[in-house]
């Protein structure tokens, strides 16, 4: 009996190893799936756009309403992930870098949305849910600091368009440290492109650029959301273990553990999802759960650099500077706001007001959520264009 029941564990083991083996070979699958899509994309945007790429984004020809775009496009579909692989596509295809930037500022902000909902999970319990709207809600205040600091300072100086440039310009272009020279991706995915577009030929150049963007999207769309499920279940379980190990140590801790954790499982929404209820719980405090999410915000910007390497050409350049300026953004946010003792605290009074506010009438939470994500953004878009902004 006991060598059947040993037999019958050694298979099962088999089995699940098996599994997860097909798992991370599917995971590479649609890794590559990204990458085409981004490059069918810019391919798609650059044909159908020709040379009024910028005429084609007029909509968001102002700081406000990009970064307006951003927000939507993120709360809608609730992966910033997906919106930043987007925008290194058309950016790719033509989409000016200025244009590009507060569209990433924007997709930090719509993807707080989710750990927002998941906290509304503990509603019936008035400490549990005032401890978990907290921990959302700090992670929403954090990046809408970030903005309110880092747009006017872009649209005034161009600090994050030029850092980009000068990092993408070296890792591209230069000579002896170049990422250009061991590009291996355009041999993989020019031929998959080549052979879509050929089978657009008889279309106009507007037809079959829309069409190729389209795929894009949907071919991103889909990766990114099979990965991410395809993650929860292979990573997710060490995820947890890995915060319930890091976050309480210190504020350094904490973001490296969010930025590793979320680079693991592909979404920072997932990420600070994870921590929100063990923060309801009380296993850990507001300021605990603060940095970690600051983290999540770095290890999110993988997802837009591994999407720039499908890039080739002349706006290869570009399409990296656009996703270097996501990662710097959010890494110039947190040495800036959590390293000035003043704008540290601005998050924590913020989240733990509304969460008091909302413990006590659950209406707020519903105005908070639709308010910010959706109704603010909109009415931020008819006035930029009421008045010309």
């Amino acid at each position: 009996m006991g060598e059947t029941e040993s037999t019958g564990g050694v298979l099962i083991q088999d089995r699940a190893e098996s599994s997860n083996w097909m798992k991370w070979v599917g995971i590479a699958a649609l890794v590559y799936l990204l990458l085409l899509a981004v490059s069918l994309i810019g391919s798609g945007f650059k044909l159908a756009a020709g040379d009024q790429a910028t005429e084609l984004f007029q909509f968001a020809s102002n700081p406000i309403t990009g970064l307006v775009i951003g927000v939507i496009a993120t709360a809608a579909i609730q992966s910033s992930s997906t919106v930043t692989s987007i925008i290194v596509g058309l950016v790719a295809g033509g989409l000016p870098v200025s244009l590009a930037i507060p569209m990433v500022m924007g997709a930090n902000i719509g993807t707080t949305v989710t750990n927002t909902i998941v906290s509304l999970g503990h509603i019936k319990k008035k400490g549990q849910f005032r401890r978990a709207f907290a921990a959302a809600t700090v992670h929403d205040f954090f990046n809408l600091l970030n903005v309110v600091i880092f747009l006017p300072m872009e649209i005034l100086f161009g600090i994050l368009e030029k850092s980009g440039s000068i990092l993408a310009s070296y890792l591209v272009g230069g000579e002896s440290a170049s990422v250009k020279s061991y590009n291996f991706i355009k041999p993989m995915i020019g031929p998959p492109v080549d052979f879509i577009q050929g089978h657009t030929a008889s279309m106009s150049d507007v037809a079959a650029g829309v069409l190729l963007v389209a795929l894009g999207v949907i071919f991103i769309f889909t990766s990114i959301t099979v990965i991410g499920k395809l993650l929860k279940v292979l990573m997710v379980g060490r995820a947890k273990e890995m915060l319930r190990s890091a976050v309480g140590r210190g504020p350094f801790s904490g973001i490296t553990s969010g930025a590793i954790t979320t680079i693991l499982v592909q979404s920072s929404s997932t990420t600070t999802s994870l921590i929100v209820p063990l923060a309801s719980n009380g296993i850990f405090t507001l300021r605990q759960v603060y940095p970690f999410t600051l983290g999540a915000n770095i290890g999110t910007c993988i997802t837009g650099l591994l999407a720039a390497t499908a890039i080739v050409g002349a706006n290869a350049v570009f399409a990296l500077q656009i996703a270097l300026v996501h990662l710097l953004y959010n890494i110039f946010g947190v040495i800036l706001i959590y390293g000035t003792p003043f704008l540290r605290e601005l998050p924590i009074l913020a989240a733990k007001k509304l969460a008091a506010l909302t413990a006590v009438n659950k209406l707020y939470a519903a105005v908070y959520l639709f308010g910010a994500f959706f109704i603010v953004p909109g009415l931020l878009i008819g006035a930029s264009r009421l008045f010309g902004v």
